[in-house]
Parts: C-alpha cells; structure tokens; sequence
C-alpha cells in the first residue's frame, strides 16, 4: 500500500503577533513547527505503516526552503520520503491555488491509495485544502475522520466526526481523508530516526518538476484576496451589580434600555 500524506509548517500561533500599522502577521522570530492536525493524519499513516509490511509513506508539503526542517520531523517520526513544493511562482497561494500545486505534486508521485491530510491548518483555519485537492485528483474524499474501523481490498471504513454524534462511512480507494486530533496521539521520534531523518534527501520540485503553469499557481491563479488582518479591539471592564435580586435586575433593565438594547 502507498500512503500520502500532505503536510503543512505553520507559526506557533501562540506567539503570533500583528503589526498594528500594516495589520500583517509579524513572523519574523516565531518558531515553526508541524501543523497539529497534520502530525494526526501522518501518525494515522504511520499506524496503517506498521499493521501492513510493505507500505510506504510519502510527505509533501509546499512552502519556502526552511519548510526543509519539518519535513525531517515527518522523516524521524517514520515516513520513508519527504517532497517540498518550493518556487517564488507558489507564493501569495490561497487554499484554491495551493490544493492545485498540491494536486500536481502528488500526480508526479504516481500511483496511491490514501492521501492523509489534517483536517486545517492553524494559521488559517480554513479546512479547503484537503477536499479541494481530492477534488483536483478526481478522487472521493472523507473529512473529520475520527477513527479508521477496517481496510479492505478496495475501500475504506471510517468514522466522521459531527457536533452531535458521528457517521459511518464506507468510502472507495483511492481517497483522501482529513484527520482530527480525536483520530490518535502523534508518536515521538527516536534518537536513531532524527539523526537518519537529517541525512536523508528531501526533494524539492518547482512548477517545472510538476509541469504546472505559473499562471496556474501562486497569487496568480487565487481568486482570494486577503486586505488586512487585524487584532479585534478589547472589551472594556465589566460591571458587577450589587443588592437584592429585585434591585439587580432593574438596574440591568435600565442599563439596557439606556444601551437602546431593549
């Protein structure tokens, strides 16, 4: 069996700043690191790795040269290669233009079952990529998926997380399936893996290596235009009401009603 998994590095958001002038990300001294529902959906490859000798995992991940540093993560953690989609052409990608640089890598890969993705990134939140490149390849797809309940000969048996329960589905091969964290732990790396995975060579095709046109990646082929980003202001100080419950509630009715919220 050949696994894919689409892997994204992505700023610690927690120590992710705004420049209050431009009202663009500040990224310079923000560590990177593996996208955490991407670490999910490679562990789930890792999983199906060890119950099935023979199978083999491929990353790929576009992104700028350093995007290098993840990929030898994914490598120490147990995938056996690791591909960056790297040009000047991809940059300034919204999720439509990236699944489509996506799409072309992974056709240049060759012949697979399953495609793992995390379920979005958490600098953006937006959970298109995955089914937009099943879409591009022309495959189905499956998102939210919380547990893998059998593999057989030609499909896939998965559980699809929903607000009030989950789903069953029964999905042919090949698929895509986006990961949760609910899906499993990410494993850790070995002493031996992370030293193997900083000698291994990791590929880096451009838009010649996946024959895809300039003018079909990057910011020129996304429709998305982000204008600003900005920190949404305080709330000022909250106000505690005092007295009996009779006294309380018409000073909330009278704040209210001097608000125009009543």
């Amino acid at each position: 069996m050949k696994i894919i998994v689409c892997a994204k590095q992505v700023p610690n958001t927690n120590e992710v700043k705004i420049d209050p002038v431009k009202g663009t990300l500040i990224r310079d001294g923000v560590p990177s690191i593996l996208n955490p529902d991407d670490a999910n959906a490679l562990e789930a490859a890792l999983e199906l790795k060890d119950r099935n000798p023979g199978t083999t995992v491929s990353v790929i991940s576009m992104g700028p040269p350093q995007a290098t540093y993840m990929l030898r993560e994914c490598l120490a953690m147990g995938a056996d290669e690791a591909i960056l989609l790297s040009s000047r052409a991809f940059g300034g990608a919204d999720t439509c233009a990236t699944s489509t640089t996506l799409a072309a890598g992974i056709r240049k890969l060759g012949k697979y079952d399953l495609i793992f993705a995390g379920r979005q990134a958490i600098d953006g939140d937006t959970a298109q990529v995955g089914p937009q490149t099943a879409q591009r390849l022309g495959i189905p797809s499956v998102t939210y998926v919380q547990k893998i309940r059998e593999i057989k000969e030609n499909t896939v048996v998965v559980e699809r997380n929903l607000e009030d329960g989950y789903e069953v589905i029964e999905i042919k091969t090949p698929c895509l399936l986006t990961a949760i964290k609910e899906l499993n732990t990410p494993r850790y790396m070995s002493i031996a893996q992370i030293e193997a995975a900083y000698k291994a060579e990791i590929k880096i095709w451009n838009e010649n290596d996946v024959n895809l046109a300039p003018s079909d990646a990057g910011l020129n082929a996304s429709p998305t235009q982000v204008m600003r980003s900005f920190t949404p202001p305080p709330k000022g100080k909250g106000e505690m009401l005092a007295g009996t419950v009779p006294e309380m509630a018409a000073a909330l009715v009278a704040k209210l009603k001097e608000k125009h919220a009543i």
